[in-house]
């Protein structure tokens, strides 16, 4: 199916981009997130008219999760969890659990933005997480796991 990007999408392309894509990933992802739009002629010429409107939108949103960043980079989370006297825990320390924790220090941040490469936390200890606010903004922030004996 032809789509055209209403907004940046990673591995796929840019704002304005017509992309040939999997009909399933564009009905059940990319549309329904306003990520998309079919690639019709009336849709191209619609874009065209509303492309400086989209761009300065994109701009902002860029712009706001840059200021976020820099906030964010460098800063430490705790989170307590019950754990063995071995330092591993009953149970793990998800990326929602670290959405949640941000979001209590006032860094609104959803559970899909925070990346956890290795899966969740299942030690004591510091461990390093990278918080995707934008599709070009990544923050680094430390998540240092306690541990509660029972």
């Amino acid at each position: 199916m032809q789509v055209i990007l209403l907004d940046k999408v990673v591995n796929l392309g840019n704002l304005g981009d017509v992309v040939k894509v999997k009909d399933g990933y564009a009905r059940n992802f990319l549309i329904p997130n306003k990520k998309a739009r079919r690639a019709t002629d009336a849709a191209i010429a619609e874009f065209e008219v509303r492309r400086a409107d989209l761009e300065k939108a994109a701009s902002e949103r860029l712009s706001a999760a840059q200021a976020q960043g820099e906030k964010l980079n460098g800063l430490t989370v705790q989170i307590s969890q019950k754990a063995g006297v071995d330092g591993r825990l009953f149970g793990s320390v998800t990326n929602a659990d670290i959405a949640e924790a941000l979001t209590k220090q006032g860094f609104p941040v959803e559970k899909a933005q925070v990346r956890l490469p290795q899966g969740p936390l299942k030690v004591v200890g510091d461990h390093p997480v990278t918080v995707s606010l934008h599709t070009d903004v990544l923050s680094d922030v430390t998540v240092s796991v306690l541990g509660e004996h029972a």
